[in-house]
This record gives structure tokens, sequence and C-alpha cells, in this order.
């Protein structure tokens, strides 16, 4: 028996990357999912590969009516919502202020921001009523930008900071019917795409071929890892027997990005 036995999941950004991967974990951990994505052709693969168990949603977490139909979907198809996954973002690429032209920058932020933050808040909205009946749970994708300067740009860094404010806030506010936690993942090889804004809708991650040798040499573990690796942290925090007492956290899986300490210094 898994850990989410008969719980039922909302997951965004389900279609890919780190939000499929949580989609394969919460369903062989024993839970029913709702994959929330802006691909009806990623929704229609998740579906085909989880038949029964997982339904899909096509739609734009940025906008509330989305959000309230992947939560009605979630109730019609399974009766009940225990956890809302707020994962669906954007990446900036290190895009950098002195270098953005003014207008860019404005509509850039405009949209990351909408994803990244907005997407979080509305889904949480949307999700509320169902989960207090259920007495259920949070956890929302925040970054190794939320603690760290230099890996994203400054829209990035500000948006996912801004989660780490919002689990924090919605911990307060929905307790103790609601727990609201966070995971803040490291480096991974997945296909998060950049604002139209910013030129960047079709850069992945996946498209940067020194990505493994990058992790390597950042990172003490000395491993790129795969999405898979960090799911194990969302079910934690999902389920009720293994963190009942846990919100308002947001777990750090950075490979040990934030203990890599000082390089050795000349002549040392």
């Amino acid at each position: 028996m898994g850990w989410l036995e008969g719980d039922v999941a909302l997951i965004t950004g389900a279609g890919s990357g780190l939000g499929r991967a949580l989609v394969d974990r919460f369903e062989s951990e024993g839970a029913r999912v709702v994959a929330f994505d802006r691909s009806p052709e990623r929704v229609a693969a998740v579906e085909a590969a989880h038949q029964g168990t997982v339904v899909g949603v096509a739609g734009d977490v940025a906008v509330g009516e989305d959000n309230e139909r992947a939560v009605a979907q979630a109730l019609e198809a399974f009766g009940r919502l225990d956890t809302f996954i707020g994962n669906a973002g954007l990446f900036d690429y290190g895009a950098r202020l002195a270098d953005t032209p003014m207008e860019t920058l404005d509509r850039g932020f405009d949209e990351l921001i909408a994803v990244n933050v907005k997407g979080c808040l509305l889904g949480v909205k949307a999700a509320l009523d169902a989960l207090v009946a259920a007495s259920g749970s949070v956890v929302l994708t925040a970054s190794l930008s939320s603690r760290n300067a230099g890996v994203g740009g400054a829209i990035y860094t500000a948006s996912k900071h801004a989660v780490v404010g919002l689990v924090e806030q919605l911990a307060f506010e929905l307790a103790p019917e609601v727990r609201v936690n966070g995971v803040s993942p490291g480096f991974m090889r997945t296909d998060i795409r950049g604002p139209s804004a910013l030129g960047l809708a079709d850069r992945t991650l996946d498209s940067m071929p020194d990505l493994d040798q990058l992790a390597r040499a950042l990172l003490p573990l000395r491993f790129l890892p795969d999405p898979a690796d960090y799911s194990g942290h969302y079910v934690q925090l999902a389920s009720r027997a293994n963190a009942a007492a846990t919100t308002g956290v947001v777990v750090d899986c950075d490979g040990g990005f934030s203990v890599r300490g000082m390089p050795p210094l000349p002549g040392g």
C-alpha cells in the first residue's frame, strides 16, 4: 500500500518534466490524479498512460475559471480533493535587468509572474473548499532560486521568493484545516519554457548540452537529478501519516548547492 492510498491530487504543469514525474509517482503511491496542463496533447498522453486513475484538464493556471474547472473535474471524477500541487512554471533563463529593454521587461514580468505566482494563488483559491472538506494539503513548487541569487534572472528569482512567501502566509491563513508546504528543487533536465515576451517560448533546459557538466561542477552530490528524484518530498508532504505536523515548511533539495562552500583559495 502506498503513502497516498485513496487520496486525490490536482497537479498543475502535469504534462512534462517535474509535473509528469509527480503524476507518475502519486499514482504509484495509490492516489488518483487530475493532471492540469496548458497542452491538450500532453494532457492526453498522461491520461493514456494512466487510464482510470488520471484525468486530464487542459487550461491556463493564470485563469481563475480554468482552475475552477480543474477542481470541478476532480470532484466529478473522484468525489474529493486531498492535495493541490502548484507546479506549473516559466523560467527566465537568467535574463539580466541591465540587458532587457523596458517594454520587454514589463511584459515578461507580467507573463512569468502570472504563471509562477498567480497560478499558485488562484489554484489554492479554487481548491480551498474541497481541501477544507478533506482536511487536505497544498504543496507549491519553489526553487533553488528561492534562496539563491544568480541561478535565474531577476524576474524568476523574484517569483520564486514570492512562492515561499505564499507558503508561509497561506500556512498561517489556512490552519488548522489545510496544511501548506513547498519544495525547492535544484537542477534537473526538463522542458520548462520561458516567457514569450522575452523571446524564450521555445527554449528549454533540455536544449542545454552542458547541463550535466554544470551540475557535476556546482553540486556537492556531483550528479544531475532527474525530475523523479524530487518527487518523494511531495509525496511525504502530501501524506497525512507522514507530515501531519508539518505546515509552513519549504524543503530544500538542491544537491547540496547551498552548502558547497568556498572554492580553494589561491596558494591554499
